[in-house]
């Protein structure tokens, strides 16, 4: 597969020996002087070339003219970008990368506004799976990643290399979309435990795991219940950083089912397939968590990996059963394919009760009506805080993994898992009431619905693949949603800025306030 490696400024280079792809808006491709981008495509291609060239691209959305055979491409972004869109046109970038390339050593040059580095540097990475099994020899090209800045000064070494994540977030990137990519007969629980202790040795942070039998016995009844008949164990593996001078803790907890059948509520033939991506969530977390402790993380962060098969056997939990949850509550079972609402309800209730974390992330492939509700390209957000509903959706324009909220309304829609005989069930009643949220209500119901601290809940069923390829949705996007607690310069530039510590309040957010009490009928 493809090594990339990002570059600082033009290093010359001719396109008979080293094709090139210039990529951007026409508006910025037209700010190129031919002095500078000169060095990329002299003495094949001259100046008249390419002005006229820029003159002649008509991105509908997009475009692409072959300059000198397809060893020099110029390629142009679409022009518009409404307001619920990155800027950066992340999802161009991908594709026409992707469908550029030549299989050769390659150089692409990105003409971007300063601003738009990180997510268009991100976007080159998500065209380069690195998961194949196919056979035979295959080629290894090497991708060189050259940025032209056009508004300012150009991007220092340190901007490019190392925020713009030349070196850090598309390597995260490139492991979350290996990892969805994997199939389960080789990425079960135990080889996900494994790459979770790699990344925790390369950063030299400590690493808790709570797995098989030790679970049942420390009462992480949802993730013992969905894992327990499988061949590899359920596991519940933390990754913690905390380093010197921290104020605050906050977790990342990722939904880690590294294969669903549904259980006994069997998917079907044409609904299981695809079924290894339901860790997408584990992975962007893993991959992030790698991106932003490197960056200089100022805070505490844990990673909580909530890991588990949803599998078949003699054991497996049936529908009627009632397991008790980390938090105490207990939840009678009406459908085993919900199965990922109780494995992060007892990695949120841990974050709550053994990390004393004030803010708590959750991150998954949940539902598949995420997908109805924002699409292929936006996940879905949910929280009990209307700050991190605008910081969101910022922070996936600026990423380029999109985000949108849903509806926060407890007291219409928790009812819907209501229980006669525990304090709740595991689906909803009635499936056509705001799925998506009263999803992520179930998770934040083991935090209880008066948690003084700030819950997240992102849903990202149909963002983490893209065909039947893993976009590495989630590492970008947690890079820059908490990037103003990075040391990293661009990470810092690019964030939102955070709200308060949890615990202060204005009055504005009542609704964290509100105690609700499990209907019984």
């Amino acid at each position: 597969m493809a090594t990339l490696k990002y570059a600082v400024g033009l290093a010359p280079s001719d396109p008979d020996s080293q094709p090139v792809m210039v990529l951007g808006q026409i508006r910025h491709l037209a700010r190129v002087s031919w002095d500078t981008i000169k060095v990329k495509l002299e003495p094949q291609v001259s100046e008249a070339v390419w002005q006229r060239a820029v003159s002649e691209l008509f991105p509908s959305p997009t475009d692409s003219l072959h300059l000198y055979l397809n060893q020099a491409t110029l390629a142009a972004l679409p022009g518009k970008c409404s307001r619920h869109n990155t800027p950066s046109r992340a999802h161009s970038v991908t594709r026409l990368v992707r469908s550029l390339l030549t299989g050769a050593d390659q150089t692409v040059v990105l003409v971007c506004e300063r601003a738009d580095m990180l997510a268009t540097g991100c976007a080159v990475a998500r065209a380069l799976p690195l998961f194949t099994r196919k056979s035979g020899p295959q080629p290894e090209p090497t991708i060189t990643v050259e940025v032209l800045v056009v508004d300012g000064e150009q991007a220092s070494a340190e901007e490019v290399s190392s925020a713009n994540a030349g070196r850090r977030a598309p390597r995260g990137i490139r492991l979350t979309a290996r990892l969805v990519d994997t199939p389960a007969n080789e990425m079960h629980t135990d080889a996900f435990v494994e790459e979770v202790k790699k990344v925790g040795e390369e950063l030299g942070v400590s690493l808790t795991l709570i797995r098989g039998e030790d679970l049942k016995a420390r009462g992480f009844g949802g993730i013992y219940g969905v894992g327990k008949a499988a061949v590899h164990p359920p596991a519940l593996a933390i990754l913690s950083h905390t380093p010197a001078g921290a104020t605050q803790s906050i977790a990342w907890v990722g939904k880690g089912i590294v294969y669903d059948t549904g259980g006994l509520s069997m998917k079907t033939k044409t609904t299981m397939p695809g079924m290894k991506r339901d860790l997408g969530g584990a992975a962007a977390i893993l991959g992030a968590f790698l991106v932003t402790v490197k960056a200089g993380f100022t805070q505490n962060l844990h990673a909580v990996f909530c890991l588990a098969e949803n599998a078949v056997g003699p054991i497996a939990t049936k529908p009627d059963d009632i397991h008790t949850l980390y938090s105490g509550r207990t939840v009678e079972i009406n459908n085993t394919d919900a199965e990922g609402r109780l494995v992060l309800a007892d990695g949120v209730a841990y974050a709550n009760k053994d990390l004393k974390c004030t803010t708590i992330l959750d991150m998954a492939t949940l539902t598949g009506a995420q997908g109805t509700a924002t699409g292929k390209y936006h996940g879905a957000l949910l929280t009990n805080e209307d700050t991190w509903e605008v910081l969101g959706a910022a922070a996936g324009r600026a990423s380029g993994d999109l985000l949108f909220p849903v509806p926060y309304t407890p007291e219409l829609h928790f009812s819907e898992f209501a229980s006669s005989v525990a304090d709740m069930k595991n689906s909803a009643a009635d499936r056509s009431n705001a799925l998506v949220s009263c999803a992520g209500l179930f998770i934040a119901a083991n935090l209880g619905f008066d948690f003084p601290g700030s819950w997240i809940h992102v849903d990202m069923a149909s963002p983490v693949h893209s065909g039947d390829r893993a976009t590495g949705y989630g590492v970008a996007l947690l890079c820059v949603l908490f990037g103003a607690h990075s040391s990293h310069r661009l990470l810092q530039a690019v964030a939102p800025p955070l709200p308060p510590p949890a615990g202060h309040t204005d009055g504005t957010n009542s609704s964290k306030k509100m105690r609700l009490e499990q209907r019984r009928p």
